[in-house]
């Protein structure tokens, strides 16, 4: 077998120590955005070096607006924003701990009574001339690691809301030395959330580990048996966060559109729109603090996936612990990859007009996939035996270092390609978006259709992406590839948070200078950093879905395995009618996130109408609306609705497990797989083509464009419809569904043990 170069106290020093690399980074560039600041001061008198900008003068001073009330102003919207997104979230946490405490009883009763909660020690699952450690044991660290899992979740989310909410007028008062400025602040504070996630969400499950390991011993597949909880409670926590802040967002969003834009003819973030704060409230909870709790439990499933088969493989029998942290190893190199990557943007070059904006953002993808391939190299070479054997259902299959190098390699690429295609399908430089565009002539119903036909066309080319990376990746290493391949998509999280959460900070930058007052000169400058937001933020769905299939993937082989199932067989009646079950699964699903954004939107628009034709003054701007209303609404609507969701994708696989069995799961899981990925990437694509679409009209930059517009054309109304539509696709059932495919699959993994043993109860009578 031979023994890996990197000796065992090296990873246990290496691990910890690149955590604390990204958080201390993270720290940095936070500390840069601060410098960034809010009172006036030291913005009354820019000649002054105090804040190392020398002689620059501002756009506003030239144009002879008072400099005080503008940064006044932003001071006070951002204040407003921050309060709703952390009222907002706090009031979700509160839902969402109760559901946590009953669900980790849960876990603790399921799999306490695997062996009637008895203290004695068990034959092994896969080694019965072994004694390991009792079913009870199992039960009680699995329900402390879900529990870990859900607290880490939760803060993830949390840590990147103040973030964004922090950033976000700072981007704007940036805006006013140009775009260059503004970027950079952008940038940074989404590196900030970015670092912070993917090293937090190592520190805690490497720390994990070496506490369990105390009472485990030798006894390792019982240890990562026990760590999957890890993986349950982050994906648990980021559905309620991605369908709670989905709908929020979405149905201030709506809202705000369909009574400010097509009723009333006022521009996008006018303050004198009521729903203006929620809107701006939502992109925070949904697009930052949900994807963010999102990446982490992808994340966190793909290492337990790994762990959990590599402890049954060699690695765990021999008691390799190097190789054996082989998936935590290669997210250490890819925190020190994305600072690297970071820095390209930040530092090394400068952006100074605005068509750079998007080539720098695409570079850092870019950037980051060539280093990591190097970096993946250097890991597998050091941190692997030459040979080893993989735990393949049931047989021992030899692999080679070079093998799991390519494996992983090819999940980083897939993601790249996915990456690259939702860029084509959604991006409006490109002929899919503007052909949408053209549609609008019409009206709305033609956009509509070219809406949907885009969507589904975008599926293509990722589908062959994921199928060739399983095909890669099983046939070198079975299940244990898969896993790995997953966790090479997902390697270079921190760069690929860092872009995504750069999306909705300028959006809100955006928001902050319309309802500030400030010249349209900033508010073109915050749009251009906007518009390269919105295609980033669709790369970055794409790598969640993708990434997520292939995380379902391996965990639905490890729950096969842990099962005790030898094949799953399409052609016997238990399986075939899970398999038809599952794949209707995330209709369902997306019929309640949708009808929910629907009738959201629709107390929301009663609100805003409401306000409007009864407030006198508010048209004029000599009335201020009532925005506390509608953030309310937003909220109450949000929480009760992301219940019955939820419950439907934590329920299925016990109610499966429990009456029908393993065999009619493992077809429940294959079904959603497969159908869930589909929907997931059409929804997403075809809702951020539609929003392009209407900003290609609006920003008027070519002439085709110039023919369609101005704001305010039939063209640019048909658009603002397709991009209502499109709002709940791509922001709320989505993202959602790439939770529900891994959540159903990881959930069946943690509860396998008592599904073998009690489940099946229909078919047993």
């Amino acid at each position: 077998m031979g023994a890996t170069l990197l000796p065992e106290l090296a990873t246990e020093i290496v691990i910890p120590v690149c955590a604390v690399v990204g958080i201390v980074f993270s720290l940095v560039q936070w500390f840069l955005v601060s410098r960034v600041k809010l009172t006036s001061e030291t913005s009354s008198s820019p000649r002054n070096n105090k804040n190392g900008y020398g002689a620059e003068y501002l756009i506003e001073e030239e144009e002879g607006i008072n400099d005080h009330s503008v940064v006044a102003k932003c001071a006070e919207i951002q204040n407003a924003i921050s309060e709703g997104a952390s009222s907002f979230l706090f009031t979700e946490y509160q839902y969402v701990g109760v559901f946590m405490v009953a669900f980790a009883i849960l876990i603790f009763l399921f799999l306490g009574s695997v062996e009637g909660f008895s203290t004695k020690g068990q034959p092994c699952t896969y080694d019965k001339s072994k004694l390991c450690k009792p079913a009870l044991a199992t039960a009680l660290f699995s329900t402390v690691s879900f529990v870990l899992g859900a607290i880490t979740s939760v803060i993830s989310g949390y840590l990147g809301m103040k973030i964004a909410t922090y950033a976000n007028a700072r981007t704007t008062l940036e805006a006013r030395k140009g775009v260059g400025k503004a970027f950079i602040t952008a940038f940074r504070s989404g590196a900030v959330m970015g670092f912070l996630l993917a090293a937090n969400g190592l520190l805690v499950l490497y720390i994990t580990i070496n506490l369990f390991k105390l009472y485990y011993g030798d006894d390792w597949a019982g240890l990562f048996e026990a760590i999957t909880g890890y993986g349950l409670g982050g994906s648990s926590m980021a559905l309620f966060g991605r369908v709670g802040g989905g709908i929020y967002t979405k149905a201030a969003d709506v809202g705000a559109d369909l009574v400010g834009k097509v009723e009333r003819n006022i521009p996008e973030d006018d303050p004198r729109n009521p729903a203006v704060i929620a809107d701006n409230v939502g992109d925070n909870v949904g697009d930052i603090a949900g994807m963010g709790s999102d990446l982490f439990g992808s994340y966190a499933e793909s290492s337990c996936a790994a762990l959990v088969v590599a402890s049954i493989s060699s690695f765990g029998i021999n008691h390799d612990f190097t190789a054996m942290l082989y998936p935590l190893l290669i997210s250490s190199m890819g925190i020190l990859v994305c600072l690297i990557t970071t820095l390209f943007a930040t530092d090394f070059f400068e952006i100074k007009a605005v068509k750079e904006i998007e080539p720098a953002l695409k570079n850092q993808l870019i950037i980051s996939t060539a280093l990591m391939t190097v970096g993946i190299a250097i890991v597998s070479w050091v941190a692997l035996p030459s040979t080893f054997t993989i735990f393949n259902f049931g047989v021992q299959k030899e692999v080679k270092n070079w093998q799991l190098f390519l494996c992983v390699a090819v999940g980083l690429w897939a993601g790249l390609i996915i990456g690259f295609v939702t860029e084509y399908y959604t991006s409006n430089a490109y002929s899919p978006v503007q052909d949408v565009a053209d549609s609008c002539r019409t009206g709305a119903a033609t956009n509509v259709i070219f809406g949907l036909a885009l969507g589904y066309k975008s599926v293509i080319i990722p589908i062959f992406a994921i199928a060739i990376s399983i095909f890669v990746s099983f046939s070198f290493a079975a299940m244990y590839g898969i896993a790995v391949a997953a966790l090479g998509m997902l390697s270079t999280i921190a760069t690929g948070l860092a872009i995504d959460a750069y999306g909705p900070i300028s959006d809100n930058a955006g928001g902050i200078a319309e309802m500030a007052g400030m010249s349209h000169r900033i508010r073109e400058r915050t749009d251009a950093l906007d518009a390269a937001g919105n295609t980033t933020a669709a790369i970055g769905k794409g790598f969640a879905i993708g990434s997520a299939a292939l995380v379902s993937l391996a965990l639905f082989g490890a729950f096969v395995s842990r099962a005790g199932i030898s094949t799953v067989d399409v052609l016997t009646p238990k399986v075939f009618i899970g398999l038809i079950v599952g794949a209707m699964l995330p209709y369902w699903f997306s019929a309640m996130t949708m009808k929910s954004v629907g009738s959201a939107a629709l107390k929301m628009v009663e609100e805003v109408r409401r306000q409007f034709n009864t407030i006198p003054g508010i048209m004029e701007g000599t009335a201020k609306p009532d925005y506390a209303t509608c953030v309310k609404i937003s909220t109450d609507a949000s929480i009760k609705e992301m219940i019955p969701p939820g419950a439907l994708v934590m329920l299925t696989p016990l109610i499966v497990g429990i009456f029908f069995g393993v065999e009619t799961l493992s077809g429940v899981l294959a079904g959603s797989l497969v159908s869930g990925v589909q929907i997931a990437i059409s929804a997403s694509n075809t809702g951020g083509a539609w929003d392009n679409a209407k900003k290609y009209i609006e920003a008027g930059a070519s002439e085709h464009a110039r023919t369609l517009g101005p704001k305010g054309s039939d063209p640019h109304k048909a658009a603002v419809i397709g991009d209502t539509i499109g709002d709940p696709l791509k922001d709320t059932s989505g993202p959602s569904l790439n939770i529900l495919i891994k959540l159903m699959a990881v959930e069946s993994l943690v509860f396998a043990p008592f599904f073998a043993t009690h489940g099946g109860l229909l078919f047993k009578i």
